[in-house]
């Protein structure tokens, strides 16, 4: 995957709804990521021009590597949102495959796919006549109720995907149990394509666990939110901007595409999860959880920057 987007390293951050919006994907840049994805896009919603749909293409100028994630369960409507012109400048095409959520799942798409190999591969076939040049992957799970990863990656492969990332738990699991590292290197062992692991890489410790399955890359999520700079720390390299900095910068990029009040409301969770990066954050949870000030946030967490070590 690295050579086929030309990456500067291995560390990619991971379609988070709600969570990897144009700031927070442009911070994770600043501290390193290698590329970063959308937030899951629907197929459905992109036919009919859907607008909270069409914002969450929003790109920032210096976002190096975008990878925008379509989601849905019928080849023929997924293709012609690989096709959609509102994705042309983005640099990879990625198929969700891994969303665990009841009601995505319900709907027949994200994870539940692989309950339905035949039509996966049918799915992935029609997006990647329609990709172009464009790198075309899938995120993928063990397996929906039972573990048949191996399964599952050639079918991938064969499809025409260039590329994949393994979250290391069935749908049945969603986020609960440890990650099954070895399954995720029986997955990288199956195929000739690039391989992503993902799955609670939340520090050093984690991270190199992932790397030892011999996979290519690894895709982390839930490990950065409220600590982009995790990525730095992962990469042991120096911080390009302070973590302070950086909050204040997500949000500043944020005010060039919505209106504040939404902001407002948007942006509570993720202070709130930059506060518990820093210690004695969690004091301030609910004054984070009732501001209605973007100033008054910023200040709460400068006092928190001014007063403990992260």
């Amino acid at each position: 995957m690295t050579d086929l987007l030309k990456l500067d390293n291995n560390i990619v951050i991971a379609p988070m709804a709600g969570y990897s919006d144009v700031g927070f994907r442009s911070i994770c840049c600043d501290f390193g990521s290698g590329a970063t994805f959308t937030e899951m896009l629907s197929a459905q919603a992109m036919l009919y021009g859907n607008k909270k749909t069409q914002d969450m293409t929003f790109r920032y100028p210096t976002e190096k590597c975008v990878i925008a994630q379509i989601f849905g369960n019928d080849p023929i409507v997924m293709a012609r949102a690989v096709g959609n012109p509102i994705l042309d400048g983005f640099e990879g095409i990625d198929i969700n495959m891994g969303c665990p959520a009841p009601k995505v799942v319900k709907n027949g798409e994200g994870s539940a796919l692989l309950k339905n190999l035949p039509l996966a591969g049918r799915i992935i076939q029609a997006c990647k006549k329609e990709a172009g040049m464009r790198p075309l992957s899938v995120k993928v799970r063990l397996g929906f109720n039972e573990n048949n990863i191996t399964e599952i990656a050639k079918m991938c492969e064969e499809s025409g995907a260039d590329f994949i990332t393994v979250h290391g738990r069935t749908t049945k699991q969603m986020f609960a149990g440890e990650v099954d590292y070895d399954s995720i290197a029986k997955a990288k062992q199956s195929v000739s394509i690039p391989v992503f692991g993902n799955g609670n890489v939340t520090d050093k410790h984690s991270y190199e666990k992932m790397l030892s399955t011999g996979v290519d890359g690894i895709m982390i999520g839930r490990g950065v939110v409220g600590k982009p700079w995790l990525i730095a720390d992962l990469l042991d390299k120096p911080y390009v901007i302070s973590p302070i900095e950086a909050i204040k910068k997500h949000v500043e990029i944020l005010r060039k595409y919505y209106p504040e009040q939404w902001i407002v409301l948007f942006m509570r969770k993720h202070f709130i999860a930059y506060a518990s990066a820093f210690k004695g954050g969690a004091k301030s949870k609910i004054a984070l959880s009732t501001s209605q000030s973007i100033d008054e946030s910023l200040n709460i967490l400068q006092e928190l920057y001014n007063h403990f070590e992260i």
